[in-house]
């Protein structure tokens, strides 16, 4: 018997399992990974900004890479810094805090969970363990329910031999050729796209070449040979130490109740981003993991239903308060042709800095949204309402790497 059981070791998972241990080291935890590792190959990067003060102490427990002198973006037509604290965390740092600060036997590898409901967890195995309370954060699920389009990217840590001379992160290189991903017939498949870059070291670089696109599809071969391109035209050369991959959804729209319905189990709590917990635009998700896992280990006496019924008001606030980001959403994939989604960016970049980093916690202001959506907008303002008002894709798609961030 255990007093809560976790089943999936990703971020949200673990942060849960790691709140829940810190808070109550009486509980008896269990948190079931079915992979070899927790996280898996994952990088996870936020702004200073994004965390509360009780966020940030909880991820003291982990070795992270920081960069104190802000971030730079590069647009076409203009390039910017900000000077907003930048954070990264690799998943075997994850998994090592975690491993570390977890009691002896309370995190099971290799394990996987085939059933679970109020009482416990059933595993492969056929062993039955009986829990007081349960929480689902396995990965997301494409769903029928849910609309918008994709985040895909593919990601590259490389060795350089020489200095790479990057001096601090860029979140978004877009001054690159907007083409598109992968081809489909005679079809150009469109996407905004940018290069992320983060210098881990003197010689160590991160590049991930990212795109926002209609379809979930992960052209390998394609992805790979343009980060050849770039290492080749900034001069780096050096040894591959690491490659991650990824297709994140970008919601839109959709019937949250619905979703929610169709992925409920009765008195399992879901966090995650199975529980809806993102952001619509960005696809980030750890200030929201951190906080859900502080907001159940300050209600770590309730019940499975009890803590069922309070995630599942958590998700339908969170759905309602980001509204804002699915429009904005709705607005890139629905109202700007493709090969002007760039501009809908760079035009954002132009906003005060304390604008910027009140958007990626999902912190938006009534004046911010005022002043995000006035002026001379990026596209057509008939396309915008055009788009408002239609239905957009249903986020259905393969299952090839979804991952991170």
């Amino acid at each position: 018997m255990v007093d809560v059981a976790i089943v999936g070791g990703g971020l949200s998972g673990g942060l849960i399992a790691l709140a829940l241990n810190q808070a109550h080291p009486e509980l008896r935890i269990t948190l079931f990974e079915k992979g070899a590792i927790l996280g898996g190959n994952h990088r996870w990067s936020w702004f200073e900004s994004d965390l509360s003060k009780e966020g940030k102490a909880l991820m003291e427990t982990f070795r992270v890479a920081s960069w104190d002198d802000g971030y730079e973006v590069n647009f076409p037509r203009y390039r910017r810094k900000l000077t907003t604290g930048y954070r990264s965390m690799t998943s075997r740092d994850f998994a090592a805090g975690l491993t570390r600060q977890m009691p002896e036997g309370s995190i099971r590898l290799k394990t996987e969970v085939t059933a679970m409901d109020a009482q416990g967890v059933t595993l492969a195995s056929g062993e039955r363990v009986p829990a007081r309370a349960v929480i689902d954060c396995r990965a997301f699920e494409p769903n029928e329910h849910l609309e918008g389009g994709w985040q895909v990217f593919m990601g590259r840590h490389t060795r350089c031999d020489d200095l790479h001379q990057v001096e601090r992160p860029m979140i978004m290189d877009a001054s690159v050729e907007q083409i598109a991903p992968y081809q489909t017939g005679n079809r150009s498949n469109g996407a905004y796209r940018f290069f992320y870059v983060l210098p881990l070291g003197a010689h160590d670089v991160f590049v991930e070449d990212t795109y926002y696109c209609d379809e979930a599809k992960l052209d390998r071969s394609a992805l790979s040979s343009r980060l050849d391109q770039y290492h080749t035209e900034a001069g780096w050369r050096g040894q591959i130490v690491g490659n991650e991959t990824g297709v994140l959804p970008v919601i839109t729209g959709g019937n949250f109740s619905a979703y929610q319905a169709s992925v409920a189990i009765p008195g399992v709590a879901i966090a995650g981003s199975r529980g809806g917990f993102t952001h619509p635009l960005t696809s980030y998700t750890l200030c929201f993991a951190l906080e859900n896992a502080l907001a159940i280990a300050r209600e770590a006496d309730l019940t499975g239903y009890q803590l069922t019924a309070l995630m599942e008001a958590r998700a339908r606030q969170h759905w309602s308060r980001t509204k804002f980001y699915r429009r904005l959403a709705r607005t890139l994939f629905g109202a700007a042709e493709p090969s002007k989604r760039v501009d809908i960016f760079s035009r954002f970049y132009r906003r005060p800095q304390g604008l910027v980093e009140r958007f990626y916690r999902g912190a938006s202001t009534f004046a911010d949204k005022i002043r995000v959506l006035t002026g001379k907008p990026p596209v057509s303002p008939r396309r915008v309402i055009k788009a408002w008002l239609t239905r957009g894709e249903p986020l259905v798609a393969s299952k090839q790497g979804r991952q991170r961030k």
